[in-house]
């Protein structure tokens, strides 16, 4: 029997991008969906205007038209396109903004996938080496300010190593900052963002132990370390998205426990060089992906899949699984034709003798309770295998003369 896999493109496919990384966002998805032969819609973030602008520009000029095309525009704009019909709808963003095109994509039956953040903790155990956690970590939030989907949100750092943490994370903040001061720095997108970061910083019971400067009108926000925060501060109500550092002193089983009662995250960082412990806590978490000892990694690995569970979104891309996200695996099985001649049975009028031979009653004889060794399988088993055996050969056979056909002499 042939049977085999076709991968076929999924077909029409709206792209949606972030503004955080307005090229990366739209440009890679748009590959993955090219090669898997679909034709693309793209529609980038009107929050990154001057790249939107560009993208306009050039996707016309050096794509084919016919192939891919770009919508610019606003939440307007957005929701007309959402009202037509595409066979596949591939999303970055906010899970606000996801319930809204998922429920458009609901109408039709259009399968989404929805690229989403959450609030990404980073777990720092008393095993950890912690200068190098530290170092990692503010250097994650200082990276786009902190507006990065997979960037660290919060941290869980163990009593027995949290003050050694905190001078160590603020240390290497200032040096990140060194020389350059703010012009060094990515600045907030916009003015509400800007104040949701400035309210959630000021109504924090927490103390702010480095950084807290801003500048409304430049938007400037600087890398700030915030220690003694509880689960009910404000800074733990929302995913962050900017530069500020809640650190949370936590056994690593309330760490664990936190994180599970949180939103799923799309990243977990776990500082950690006890293997028996790594394990123990991948056992007892659940993230999009992890990486250990380090921070971003596991989105940099070009044959991993990347993508969220629950909260953090649906669907993996990168690589060949950006293709499989495109595609519609379809299954295609060509029997031969001698099978039918096993097969009679299934043809009416039925007749009961051949039911009777076929059928196998209580379940080929066994027993509850029984063992391995206890069983006893009576004749119709047999019966079967010899079917099955003459099945395999003819099917040997047939593929032999398919292989090696006679010549006429």
């Amino acid at each position: 029997m042939n049977a085999r896999l076709r991968k076929e493109p999924l077909g029409v496919t709206l792209i949606i991008g972030a503004w955080n990384f307005p090229f990366l966002l739209l440009l890679q998805p748009c590959i993955a969906a090219i090669a898997a032969g679909c034709c693309v819609l793209l529609k980038p973030s009107e929050l990154a205007a001057h790249s939107e602008d560009l993208l306009a520009e050039l996707v016309p000029k050096y794509l084919d038209p016919r192939a891919v095309r770009l919508e610019s525009g606003g939440a307007t704009e957005t929701g007309y396109i959402l009202s037509k019909k595409f066979n596949h709808i591939f999303f970055t963003g906010s899970s606000k903004v996801a319930r809204i095109i998922a429920a458009a994509a609901a109408k039709n039956l259009t399968p989404v996938v929805l690229e989403l953040g959450g609030q990404g903790p980073a777990i720092v155990t008393k095993s950890a080496d912690v200068d190098f956690a530290a170092r990692r970590i503010a250097a994650a939030k200082f990276t786009n300010a902190g507006q990065i989907c997979l960037s660290v949100n919060h941290v869980f750092v163990e009593p027995e190593v949290v003050e050694q943490f905190l001078q160590r994370v603020a240390y290497h903040f200032s040096n990140l900052l060194k020389g350059e001061g703010k012009d060094h720095l990515c600045h907030i997108i916009n003015d509400r963002n800007f104040d949701r970061l400035r309210s959630v910083l000021e109504k924090s019971s927490g103390k702010v132990i480095h950084g807290g400067k801003k500048e409304a009108k430049s938007r400037y926000f600087e890398p700030t370390v915030v220690r003694d925060v509880t689960m009910q501060d404000s800074l733990m109500s929302e995913e962050l998205f900017g530069p500020i550092l809640p650190v949370i002193t936590a056994t690593l089983d309330e760490a664990i426990s936190i994180t599970n009662v949180l939103p799923t995250p799309l990243a977990l960082y776990l500082f950690v060089r006890d293997h028996d412990v790594l394990e123990d806590t991948l056992d007892k978490t659940l993230s999009g992906s992890v990486t250990v000892n380090n921070v971003f990694f596991h989105a940099s690995i070009g044959d991993a899949p990347f993508g969220g569970v629950g909260e953090s979104g649906y669907g993996v891309y990168h690589g060949l699984h950006g293709v499989d996200c495109f595609s519609h695996k379809r299954a295609v099985v060509e029997p031969p034709k001698w099978m039918d001649k096993l097969m009679g049975f299934t043809y009416a009028p039925y007749d009961t003798k051949n039911v009777k031979k076929l059928a196998v009653s209580n379940s080929l004889g066994f027993k509850r309770g029984e063992t391995m060794e206890d069983q006893k399988i009576g004749g119709r088993s047999t019966a079967w295998l010899l079917v099955l055996g003459a099945t395999v050969l003819a099917g040997v056979a047939n593929w032999s003369l398919d292989a090696f056909p006679l010549r006429r002499l």
